[in-house]
């Protein structure tokens, strides 16, 4: 099971960055009960094995001007894996796309699109999307509100299933 390899206080590490990316090594190395130099280690151990992927500032878009946010479901004519890849790859070049994630079922991939306004959402959905290579149909849902936007994984799930398997 991915995530078992590593030990309790691995874990403990990942939960608090993914809490609070900015903490401090020595903040950080007392929240998990270790000192500063074995946390530091460790740290770049689990960004070296890929566990960490990063480290981003959680922007809030409508403050920023992105008033408009769209779920966007794309049916593709093929899907070969060329095909697949070849969209995946526009998906990474439209900087309106913020994520993209290819799904099993009656659609092919699912995009959560920014805009500025609806006017630009509309000129990209159909000066870019409809117009891309491979792509039969899109339905676009507008986010009215957002209940819930929480990154990362629930590592308390994480550590009850370890515990029950253990």
């Amino acid at each position: 099971m991915p995530g078992h390899r590593l030990d309790p206080i691995d874990r403990k590490i990942l939960a608090e960055l993914q809490a609070d990316g900015r903490m401090t090594n020595v903040e950080l190395a007392k929240r998990v009960g270790i000192s500063a130099p074995p946390c530091l280690r460790r740290v770049r151990t689990l960004e070296d094995s890929g566990y960490i992927r990063g480290y981003h500032a959680d922007v809030d878009s409508r403050e920023l001007g992105f008033e408009v946010q769209v779920f966007a479901m794309v049916g593709l004519v093929s899907q070969a894996e060329a095909d697949l890849s070849a969209f995946e790859g526009r998906c990474r070049e439209w900087p309106l796309v913020r994520e993209c994630h290819m799904l099993n079922g009656e659609v092919d991939f699912i995009l959560k699109c920014v805009a500025p306004d609806l006017s630009t959402f509309q000129t990209f959905l159909t000066e870019e999307l409809l117009k891309a290579d491979n792509v039969a149909s899109v339905k676009t849902s507008l986010v009215i509100r957002g209940a819930k936007d929480t990154p990362g994984v629930p590592f308390e799930v994480l550590e009850e299933r370890l515990s029950r398997d253990a």
